[in-house]
C-alpha cells in the first residue's frame, strides 16, 4: 500500500509551520494536547508532592512520580490495538476525561497511598490507546514534510507544555494546596475532553482496515493488541527504528535523573539544579525550531547519525565534573541533538502498514516513557560505584554508541534515512 510520504513529489519539499497549523482537525488535537500535557505535569507534581507529605517517603514520591509511565507499555500491548478498532472521537475524548476523573478523584477522596498509585497507574495503561488514535489521525491527515513539521510541533509544545506545568505544579501547591491543584488539572482535562468531544468530526475506527494481522477478527482485544504488536517489532525496519526512538531518550533521562544529585556534590548554590534541568529542554525546543524550520527533508534525513550522537557526547564532559557555566551548555547541545528524530519521522511511518498505525504510534510513545523510567533507576545505581559525574558520562556513551549502531544499517551508497528504509522495506516485504 502506498502512503503519502513516500511519492516524489513529497520528497523534498519543504513545509512550513504555518501550513501545518492551517489544517483545523491538527490545530485541535495540538491545542488539547498541549494543554493535557500541561495538566499532565501538573497532576504529576502535585501528586508526588501529596504522597511525600503524607508519608515523607523519597522512594514513594519518586514512585508517585514515575507511576504514570511505567504501566504504559503493558497498556500498549494489552490494549494497543483499540487504537484501530474504535472510534477516535471517542477514544481521545474518553481518554481526556479519564485522566481528568482520576485527578478530581485523587482531589476529593482521601484514598490510602497504595490505592492512589493504583488509580495513577491504571490510567497509564489506557494512555497508549488514546495516544496512538491521536497520532494516526495526524498521521493521516498531514502528508509529506507537513507530518514532519507535526511531529515537532507536538514535541516543541510538549517541552514548553512540560516547563510550564512543573512551574504551575509548585506555584498552585503554594497557593492552593495539593488538593485544589489537583482540581485545577482535573478541570484542564475535561476540558480538554469537551473541546474534542465537540469539535473534532465524528470518524470511522481504523479507516479502511483493521489492526496488523486482522486484528479485527482476531478475537479479543488482548489477543489482537499481543499479536498486532508481535508482528510490528518482528519486523526488522520497525523494530530498528522503534530503537532509535527509544534508547538515546531513555539514556539522556538516566543522565537527567542525576542532575540534582550532581549539582549538590559539586555545592552549586541552591536553584542551580532547577537552571540546569531547564536547558535539556530548551535545547530540545530551539533544535526542533531550527532543524525543522530551515533544513530540507533530505538533510534532516542525512543528519539523523551526527545528532543522535549530539544526544550523548556532551554529557561525556561530565566526568570532569564541570561547572555550572559549562554544565548548562554541555546539556543544552544535548537537548539540541534530540532534533533527530525528526530525520527518522518519514521512514517510521512509510514503514508502518497503514491499518496498524495507531497501535504502532501507541507502542512507540509508551515503549519510550518507559525506558525513560528505567533509565534513571539504572544509571542511579551505577553512580554509586563511579560517582554522578562519571555516571551521566556513561549515559552519555551509551547514547553515542546508539548512533554508532545506526551505522551499521545506513548503506554508505544511500546516506538518507529515508532511502535506507526504502531498501530495507523492498528486501523484507517483496
Amino acid at each position: 500500500m502506498n502512503h503519502p510520504t513516500t511519492g516524489p513529489a513529497q520528497g523534498h519539499h519543504r513545509a512550513t509551520y504555518r501550513e501545518v497549523l492551517a489544517e483545523p482537525r491538527f490545530r485541535l488535537l495540538f491545542s488539547t494536547r498541549t494543554v493535557a500535557v500541561t495538566a499532565g505535569s501538573l497532576r504529576i507534581t502535585t501528586f508526588s508532592v501529596l504522597v511525600f507529605s503524607a508519608t515523607g517517603s523519597p522512594l514513594l514520591s519518586a514512585l508517585a512520580f514515575g507511576i504514570g509511565f511505567l504501566p504504559q507499555l503493558f497498556g500498549s500491548l494489552l490494549l494497543g490495538s483499540l487504537a484501530d478498532r474504535l472510534p477516535p472521537r471517542a477514544l481521545i475524548a474518553g481518554g481526556y476525561a479519564l485522566e481528568g476523573a482520576a485527578a478530581l478523584l485523587l482531589a476529593l477522596v482521601r484514598m490510602p497511598i497504595a490505592a492512589s498509585l493504583a488509580v495513577m497507574a491504571l490510567v497509564a495503561l489506557a494512555t497508549p490507546v488514546f495516544g496512538g488514535a491521536s497520532s494516526r489521525l495526524v498521521a493521516q491527515w498531514l502528508e509529506g514534510d507537513a507530518y514532519v513539521l507535526g511531529r515537532s510541533l507536538n514535541n516543541i509544545a510538549s517541552s514548553g507544555a512540560q516547563l510550564s506545568g512543573l512551574a504551575l505544579g509548585g506555584a498552585a501547591v503554594a497557593v492552593l494546596g495539593p488538593h485544589r491543584a489537583l482540581a485545577v488539572s482535573a478541570a484542564l482535562y475535561l476540558g480538554c475532553a469537551l473541546a474534542v468531544r465537540v469539535r473534532l468530526p465524528r470518524l470511522d475506527p481504523g479507516g479502511s482496515g483493521s489492526a496488523p494481522g486482522g486484528a479485527r477478527d482476531g478475537g479479543g482485544a488482548v489477543r489482537a493488541s499481543l499479536h498486532g504488536a508481535g508482528l510490528l517489532l518482528r519486523g526488522q525496519t520497525v523494530r530498528r527504528l522503534m530503537l532509535a526512538q527509544w534508547l538515546p531518550p531513555a539514556f539522556v533521562a538516566g543522565a537527567e535523573g542525576l542532575i540534582v544529585a550532581y549539582a549538590g556534590e559539586r555545592r552549586f548554590a541552591p536553584g542551580w539544579y532547577a537552571l540546569l534541568m531547564g536547558c535539556l529542554p530548551v535545547g530540545m525546543l530551539v533544535g526542533d525550531l531550527l532543524v525543522g524550520r530551515l533544513l530540507r527533508p533530505p538533510v534532516r534525513e542525512r543528519l539523523v547519525v551526527p545528532l543522535t550522537a549530539l544526544t550523548g557526547l556532551p554529557l561525556a564532559g561530565f566526568a570532569a565534573e564541570p561547572g555550572v557555566g559549562v554544565s548548562s551548555c554541555l546539556l543544552l547541545l544535548c537537548g539540541f541533538g534530540f532534533a533527530y528524530g525528526l530525520g527518522l519521522q518519514r521512514p517510521f511511518l512509510a514503514a508502518l502498514p497503514r491499518e496498524g498505525q495507531g497501535q504502532a504510534f501507541g507502542l512507540l510513545g509508551s515503549g519510550s516513557m518507559t525506558l525513560q523510567g528505567v533509565g534513571p533507576v539504572c544509571f542511579g545505581s551505577a553512580a554509586a560505584a563511579v560517582g554522578t559525574g562519571g555516571a551521566i558520562a556513561l549515559a552519555g556513551g551509551a547514547a553515542a554508541l546508539t548512533a554508532g549502531w545506526m551505522l551499521t544499517w545506513h548503506a554508505p551508497a544511500s546516506p538518507a534515512v529515508a532511502d535506507r528504509v526504502r531498501d530495507l522495506e523492498n528486501t523484507t516485504h517483496p
